[in-house]
């Protein structure tokens, strides 16, 4: 009677978390320079100042800066890494994939952006080639488990982009990373 009781708990208690697993922001496991972020995160007294270069990582974004980049939308992001997630959120204290991106466009470029990830790209964007990303630029993913667009983040340069990962909020990937490279949807220009 004891197996059959803890076999169905164990049942109950796998279904649960699958159930939970699933969101439109779901992440995976950090890649390197998500770690070196969380630590950087960590001591903000040595955080270098907004415009400054940090070797080849600009303020922890992975990037370094040139003189043509929107020096902007990178202390702008800066300023979302390491916010937790929270669906339906949009502000730094809890943040979605969509709210995230609706901030940040309208604290940089002054533009209004749909809330859905989905819609953000049927509404505000002009589809592009993933060839043709350049910074500010959006990328759109499909979890594999419901049709369509279910993930939204904002390109920076070099394959890389910042996110709000339902598992380890604002983030910063890499596109050649497998799992992004496998759920890649499309590309967006906001228009």
């Amino acid at each position: 009677m004891k197996q059959v009781s803890w076999h169905r708990l164990w049942i109950w208690l796998s279904a649960v978390l699958v159930a939970l697993s699933i969101t439109s922001c779901k992440s995976h496991k950090d890649s390197d320079y998500t770690t070196k972020r969380r630590h950087w995160h960590t001591h903000r007294d040595e955080q270098p100042t907004p415009g400054s270069v940090d070797g080849d990582n600009w303020a922890t974004l992975d990037v370094k800066l040139t003189r043509h980049d929107n020096k902007r939308l990178y202390e702008e992001l800066r300023t979302w890494l390491g916010a937790p997630y929270k669906y339906g959120g949009k502000t730094r204290k809890g943040t979605d994939c969509s709210g995230m991106v609706m901030q940040v466009y309208q604290a940089v470029y002054d533009k209004a952006l749909e809330r859905n990830s989905a819609r953000q790209f049927e509404r505000n964007c002009k589809e592009i080639s993933r060839k043709k990303l350049r910074e500010g630029d959006l990328v759109f993913f499909n979890n594999g488990r419901s049709h369509g667009i279910t993930h939204v983040g904002i390109y920076l340069r070099d394959g890389k982009f910042v996110h709000a990962s339902s598992s380890r909020g604002v983030i910063v990937s890499d596109l050649s990373e497998r799992y992004w490279d496998n759920h890649f949807q499309c590309a967006g220009r906001v228009e």
